[in-house]
């Protein structure tokens, strides 16, 4: 996230750190990604000062309901996550797989008061992509071959199922219920009630064909990432990295897919390494999954305290895009 939380003390992260056995002079707000917050611990002054570097996330509990629903939920299943993706790294033997530390007592992920968790990965040098890039053939290339290695991975004992139903489908039911009613948080409230009042129709429809879809959808679940769109792609020194696995999870491999595969082509070698030929309807069904998850959060997230941020200004304009692609697709 691009806004520092402000009730987040960095002593208190700094002290929390100790669980790893780290002990760094400082950290550094470090404005990247959607969703979490960063902070690059190291040498005091700078975040390219000499020495040990460690890249610290926090997570937003309350606002990951694809954890679970709650703070205590989401911590829970947060921990799942982060412990699968140890587990891959380090047990399957993924090379690609950005896999936190464990602590003293063997933790991954620490809780931090009652809002926030946090977890400690090895800082890696590299440069990151962009949500949204479009990625040539050569550089889908390795990413559908990673994907491939993952999906064929054994299931490690803590991942969490990623089932296809939506998750925080109840708070979803109880915006659209109230879109008749004034809407409080911050300046974007009221804009966002508008937004999905003018799209209402739509959006019910487009809900509908997906409970509908979803019915349908057969197959064994593999091991997945979530999210493998460039912005969680680093190329480093040592080769191309994912990161961001809290979405890690049980579920149909065209859950992936539907993001890293841009033509056949992709597809055939995916088929050609892994002897499984995806499905074009549950690709479609993924793109709408997405789309409808993002509007949930979207929603949620301007129905709640909120300033004109970077951060909402951001939000905004995803979430009126995305809404103008549900109405017109």
């Amino acid at each position: 996230m691009r806004d520092q939380p402000m009730d987040v003390d960095e002593g208190a992260l700094l002290d929390a750190l100790k669980a790893w056995g780290i002990a760094p002079e400082a950290v550094a707000y470090a404005p990247v990604g959607f969703g979490d917050h960063h902070w690059i611990a190291g040498a005091a002054g700078t975040a390219e000062a000499g020495g040990a570097r460690w890249f610290v996330t926090v997570a937003d509990l309350p606002h990951k309901p694809y954890c679970g629903d709650g703070a205590d939920a989401a911590f829970a299943g947060l921990r799942r996550a982060m412990d699968t993706a140890w587990s891959l790294r380090h047990e399957a033997g993924l090379p690609f797989v950005t896999a936190p530390l464990r602590t003293a007592a063997g933790e991954t992920t620490l809780r931090f008061g009652q809002r926030y968790a946090v977890s400690v990965f090895p800082y890696a040098d590299g440069v990151a992509g962009d949500f949204g890039q479009k990625l040539t053939p050569g550089e889908r290339a390795p990413l559908i071959d990673m994907l491939a290695a993952l999906h064929g991975s054994p299931p490690p004992a803590a991942i969490p199922a990623r089932p296809l139903a939506l998750p925080g489908r109840a708070r979803l039911e109880k915006t659209l219920a109230e879109v008749g009613h004034p809407w409080e948080g911050g300046p974007y409230a009221e804009p966002a009630r508008d937004l999905l009042a003018g799209h209402l129709t739509a959006f019910l429809r487009r809900l509908e064909e997906f409970d509908r879809r979803s019915a349908e959808v057969r197959g064994e679940p593999v091991v997945t990432h979530g999210e493998p769109h460039p912005g969680n792609l680093l190329r480093s020194p040592g080769g191309l990295l994912l990161v961001d696995w809290d979405t890690v999870g049980l579920a149909p491999p065209e859950r992936d897919l539907w993001l890293a595969a841009a033509d056949p082509a992709d597809l055939d070698r995916y088929t050609e390494a892994t002897g499984r030929r995806p499905d074009p309807s549950v690709l479609a069904l993924y793109r709408l999954r997405w789309s409808l998850e993002d509007v949930s959060l979207f929603l949620e997230y301007f129905r709640s305290p909120h300033g004109r941020t970077a951060d909402a200004e951001q939000s905004w304009s995803a979430l009126t895009g995305t809404m103008e692609w549900l109405a017109t697709t």
